[in-house]
């Protein structure tokens, strides 16, 4: 257990955070949507009903999607742009071992199923970070639009106003709103740790170059 524990401590202690998180905001956001409710002399519901209303689904697939295309655009931008001097990019001025073509490993018994079958599998395979981050964003993106429609309509029926349909409710203002407003702190986040990493250090972190490392030196 110490051995699977040191081995897979960074995931484990990610998603325990994760999961603490989610119950925080599930819990807190009972509480607001019943507050509302009582506010407006509507029923309040359990906290079970609740995990299934547009209040808690458009609030948890906002994230999740600005997330997800924030992953899916760095794994794919990071593979032809270059920052001179920051660790999270390649060096432009050398060959990087994430740029081999597999082929060339397709009769190692160690490599992935995938690079030793080759073809069609291969060319899937070797775009199956970027791809699969791009169908995780279209997925949460479709939830946000799903859960967000259904939150706009409760709160349209408390003020006596039309409800809209989930394509009608991603031609809102709100809806655009709700997605840049998540979209716009990702990218800074991306460029921060891209900028940033050029100048500062932090020892012992894989994110970071070397301390003693001059600004210049791009990458590891």
């Amino acid at each position: 257990m110490r051995r699977f524990m040191r081995n897979n401590g960074l995931s484990i202690v990610l998603l325990s955070i994760f999961l603490s998180t989610l119950l925080g905001q599930s819990i807190t956001g009972f509480q607001v949507y019943n507050n509302d409710q009582r506010d407006h002399d509507q029923p309040t519901i359990t906290f079970g009903k609740y995990l299934t209303t547009g209040h808690f689904v458009e609030a948890v697939f906002e994230n999740w999607e600005s997330e997800f295309l924030q992953d899916a655009a760095y794994v794919i931008l990071t593979v032809y742009l270059f920052q001179r001097g920051s660790s999270e990019s390649k060096d432009p001025d050398k060959e990087d071992a994430v740029d081999a073509d597999p082929r060339d490993s397709q009769n190692d018994p160690a490599a992935p199923w995938p690079v030793r079958r080759g073809g069609g599998w291969l060319r899937l395979y070797e775009n199956s970070l970027f791809l699969t981050f791009l169908a995780l964003f279209f997925a949460a993106f479709a939830l946000h639009a799903v859960g967000g429609a259904a939150e706009y309509n409760r709160q349209q029926l408390m003020q006596g106003g039309e409800t809209v349909s989930t394509f009608q409710y991603m031609g809102t203002a709100q809806f655009w709103f709700e997605s840049f407003q998540n979209w716009q702190s990702e990218f800074l986040a991306l460029f921060s740790i891209v900028t940033l990493s050029i100048v500062l250090r932090q020892r012992g972190s894989p994110e970071s170059k070397p301390v003693a490392s001059p600004h210049a030196q791009t990458g590891e």
